[in-house]
């Protein structure tokens, strides 16, 4: 029998006859962007402009984390918080980037608070048009519904929409979040992976727990 043979998570584009679908971690050059192994994202117009039209404002030093295994949905968008504005004062316009003798006063638009990284987690699906605001984590295995507005932290297997997004559910209970964050199966090696898609799509915690790869 011929052995399994896994994906190529280098290739650009994965699905045959499919531009639209991309793989970000061969795409992605800014170093203000790490993505993980086989995260993908849909877009039917143009799916290489990501780092330009979805990750947006992203002037740094905050940077966008984005897990394993994740799939990102068309529309899909993270505002970063260079899209912040002082909010202490009567007025939120910023007067100095207009220039003219307004950019003396361009003091008034440095340190401006952050909530740090974004940050996506392993295995997360982010439905069609969802949007993710600055600094927000969203958990292992969670899912955010199509046209969310996340701007809160979505638990680990939870289940998140709305505008504001809120937690809608959590995919299991307490400890079976727990033993599928203790197996982390989106770390296991990639032939090990492929020997077990189908109980990783479709299996329980047990028969997971059972395909795991003995500790090293």
């Amino acid at each position: 029998m011929t052995p399994p043979v896994p994906a190529d998570p280098t290739v650009l584009h994965p699905v045959p006859g499919q531009p639209r679908v991309v793989l970000l971690k061969p795409l992605v050059t800014s170093p203000l962007i790490d993505v993980g192994e086989f995260s993908y994202y849909d877009d039917p117009d143009d799916p290489t402009a990501f780092e330009t039209r979805n990750v947006l404002y992203h002037y740094g030093p905050e940077r966008l984390v984005i897990g394993k295994f994740c799939a990102l949905g068309e529309g899909v968008r993270f505002i970063m918080n260079g899209a912040n504005h002082r909010m202490d004062g009567p007025s939120t316009f910023p007067f100095p980037i207009m220039g003219g003798s307004w950019a003396e006063h361009a003091d008034l638009l440095t340190g401006l608070p952050g909530r740090g990284d974004t940050l996506v987690g392993n295995d997360v699906w982010l439905g069609y048009r969802s949007l993710v605001m600055p600094g927000v984590r969203i958990g292992h295995g969670a899912i955010i519904a199509s046209g969310s507005v996340v701007v809160d932290d979505v638990p680990d297997y939870g289940i998140a929409g709305g505008n504001p997004a809120r937690l809608v559910r959590r995919r299991y209970d307490d400890a079976g979040i727990a033993r599928l964050l203790a197996l982390a199966w989106w770390d296991w090696p990639l032939d090990h992976i492929t020997e077990h898609v189908r109980t990783i799509m479709s299996g329980d915690i047990d028969a997971l727990e059972n395909a795991a790869p003995a500790p090293r």
